[in-house]
């Protein structure tokens, strides 16, 4: 039958279907959780008993290799049975089962992710607390596996939470918290490549045209207003370098860029910007505003000194780039001429 074309512009018809189509995505995805938590349960146990037998009978190194013969004989169609993911499961069940405060509410939380994010975590992390931090995060932010590997290759269990702030003295608990765990120290630009004489400008067009890898470091929650957005005082005009609006802190975070290593002075011109946006775009229900100083390097003793009488919340952190090439080995690269030469010569 052809389709109803008054019934597809029926407004209730399509509010209905949009509502419906939503149900039907909310029950694929709760579907897959469910599956993905019964087979890494059975995995759970799998592990288990494999660690008891192994300690009990006498079967040899080559029991796992058996193991994986056998059941792979039996399920064909069913994927995880190799030797390798026999002794992965082995290995987790062992991590984890070791761990101090392990009780059937950590474990089930393995069970929310997919198994390929907890082998990554598993092989990247160096303790409980780390492996217990990424999985967390993995449950809450619903990383994908290479957002989950990016995360743990820049360190980020090492960096959330150290930014250099007064915070506490700033802003009133928990709010005070909330921002100290939001941000990081260093904050790593890595998809940037900048010549070793770049200013703030090219900096801030860096991480501009690379929004969206901007945000990830940035992390959850942060929301990108603009770049050298205006904002008059009396009668002149400045410019912050880069604003965003915090979706779980309520509020504008105005972020200083710096080509250089920090100086007290920063922090004072960074208060003012954060008064006047707190003045002119701050409205009811927005928290105070914050700022981020993003520095080259900095001297912790100055930049504490700098911080302590300041009355609005700022944090100072460093940032890394992408390391640029010695020049010795820059001049031993071929010039673009010369690959064109070469290529269009094999043509």
């Amino acid at each position: 039958m052809p389709p109803n074309t008054h019934l597809t512009q029926n407004s209730d018809y399509k509010r209905w279907l949009k509502d419906l189509k939503q149900k039907v995505a909310q029950t694929q995805i709760k579907a897959a959780v469910s599956i993905n938590a019964t087979l890494l349960q059975f995995y759970w146990e799998l592990g288990e008993e494999i660690v008891l037998r192994q300690a009990q009978a006498s079967w040899g190194d080559g029991f796992l290799a058996q193991l994986s013969k056998d059941l792979m004989a039996e399920f064909p169609e069913m994927k995880g049975f190799s030797k390798r993911n026999l002794e992965q499961i082995r290995k987790w069940y062992r991590f984890w089962s070791t761990h101090p405060a392990i009780a059937q509410q950590p474990v089930a939380q393995l069970w929310q992710i997919p198994w390929g994010h907890n082998l990554a975590i598993l092989s990247k992390s160096q303790s409980h607390d780390e492996a217990s931090y990424y999985v967390a995060k993995t449950q809450k932010h619903g990383w994908s596996r290479s957002v989950l590997i990016h995360q743990m290759e820049s360190g980020l269990w090492h960096r959330e939470g150290k930014v250099l702030s007064n915070f506490d003295q700033a802003l009133p608990s928990p709010q005070s918290d909330l921002a100290q765990q939001t941000l990081k120290d260093p904050y790593i630009f890595d998809f940037l490549a900048l010549t070793d004489e770049y200013n703030e400008r090219e900096l801030e067009q860096g991480l501009v045209n690379h929004i969206t890898q901007f945000l990830l470091e940035l992390g959850a929650g942060f929301a990108y207003v603009g770049k050298q957005v205006p904002i008059q005082v009396g009668e002149r005009d400045f410019y912050l370098d880069l604003l965003f609006y915090h979706i779980q802190l309520h509020c504008y975070v105005v972020i200083e860029l710096k080509a250089i290593d920090f100086e007290p002075e920063h922090a004072g011109k960074l208060n003012f910007y954060i008064k006047a946006v707190d003045e002119s775009l701050r409205q009811e229900g927005d928290q105070p505003t914050i700022g981020i100083l993003l520095c080259k390097n900095k001297d912790k003793l100055v930049a504490e000194y700098a911080l302590s009488d300041i009355q609005k919340p700022i944090g100072v952190s460093e940032y890394q780039l992408t390391q640029s090439l010695p020049q010795n080995l820059k001049s031993k690269l071929p010039s673009i001429e010369e690959l064109e030469n070469e290529l269009g010569g094999g043509l």
